[in-house]
């Protein structure tokens, strides 16, 4: 349970820069986060800010958890990344049974990591169960993970498909601990490369009903309260769009820093040009006002939200449409401000160089896609997609 006599998630976030600006090299290094950095994330409880209470868990205010792993990302985009990539994942403990959500989740140094779903699929068993083969990827976090999950659809015993009641394929999630799967240390990207973010595969593993569940269908949660009502994929794009704006937030500090002792040549400071001026006021008023509208949207539902039905499609199109402009508006900031900084930006090492390629890794994610506009388009002039998870 949270401990009141904790300062707040940010603040601890905030308390933890110092630490990660120290890692950041041997996060990099090592292609995921380093002990210590660890260590001091349970320490603070920072991965366990979305989960129930039921299970040991913060269940924070989802503006609280903007700023903390925006915090975060802002000392390192790899660290709010694992951060918001843990939480989300325990978004999934509503959607067990009690005993075992408190098995996987319940340890106050459990975190659990997974890839998204693909084409692999789950037999089930007679009696109870999954025997589950498959391949996934971008397990994020995988290398601290003490459970791992999957996602695929299902075969009955008798061969056929299982469909849910949309009338598609359903979609489960099995959690095994994690030294039921075969990591395969493949994540050498150019930018996040501390996340960890690895293929792994298991092979003709029995999961026990108990340990699966699926997300399809916000009304099967266990948990009552305004901070399940949100679905997780909801949640899930709001913690990426966390990510984005602390990066982008932490390169516009270190413009600002240069800036103020940067004497161009034959110019006087680099914060005495106009153009800069400008340049960084914009800045902070793109960064501000997504970081606001954000807020103002979780806020806003959440305070309003049913203990027991799930938001309905028009509030998680304004959740969706708040998370995607954050994320278009930060990485805007980080283009503008990696131009600004002229050379002094382009070498290994630099505050701007890890987060420029940092965004850009996050900007090819899914929860960047454009295609969200348009989906949440749809909605706005009354023409939702079936389904708006």
């Amino acid at each position: 349970m949270n401990d009141l006599s904790l300062p707040s998630p940010v603040a601890r976030a905030r308390d933890l820069a110092r630490l990660i600006v120290a890692e950041a090299e041997a996060i990099e290094r090592g292609r995921r986060l380093t002990e210590p950095v660890v260590e001091e994330l349970h320490q603070a409880r920072l991965f366990r800010m979305l989960y129930p209470h039921s299970v040991g868990g913060d269940e924070v205010e989802p503006a609280i958890y903007i700023d903390a792993v925006g915090e975060l990302a802002r000392a390192d985009g790899s660290v709010g990344w694992c951060v918001s990539i843990a939480n989300s994942t325990g978004l999934f403990a509503p959607y067990l049974g009690l005993e075992a959500a408190r098995t996987v989740f319940g340890s106050p140094r459990s975190t659990c990591a997974w890839g998204p779903p693909n084409d692999c699929r789950g037999i089930a068993v007679p009696g109870g169960g999954y025997r589950v083969t498959g391949r996934w990827d971008f397990a994020s976090g995988c290398r601290h993970a003490s459970w791992m999950g999957a996602h695929g659809t299902v075969i009955e015993p008798d061969g056929s498909l299982r469909f849910n009641n949309l009338g598609r394929p359903t979609l489960r999630t099995w959690l095994f601990p994690v030294e039921q799967a075969n990591l395969l240390d493949n994540w050498n990207p150019i930018g996040l490369r501390g996340t960890a973010s690895e293929s792994y595969t298991v092979e003709d593993l029995f999961v026990p009903e108990e340990f699966t569940g699926t997300r399809e269908d916000p009304t099967l949660r266990r948990e009552p309260g305004p901070l399940y009502a949100f679905p997780q994929q909801t949640l899930y794009s709001v913690g990426i769009a966390s990510v984005a704006l602390g990066i982008a937030r932490g390169m516009l500090d270190a413009f600002v820093e240069l800036a103020l002792r940067k004497t161009p040549r034959g110019t006087g400071r680099l914060a005495d040009n106009t153009v800069i001026q400008a340049e960084v006021a914009r800045a902070e008023a793109c960064l501000g006002a997504a970081r606001c509208y954000l807020i103002d949207a979780v806020t806003e539902i959440y305070c309003r939200a049913l203990p027991s039905a799930p938001i309905d499609i028009p509030d998680r199109a304004r959740v969706r449409l708040a998370g995607s402009n954050a994320i278009t508006s930060a990485v805007t900031v980080a283009n503008r401000t990696y131009k600004a900084a002229g050379v002094d930006a382009i070498f290994p090492g630099s505050p701007f160089e890890r987060r420029f390629r940092d965004i850009h890794t996050l900007s090819q994610q899914i929860q960047s896609r454009d295609a969200h506009y348009e989906t949440v388009g749809q909605v706005l002039l009354g023409n939702p997609p079936e389904v708006f998870l």
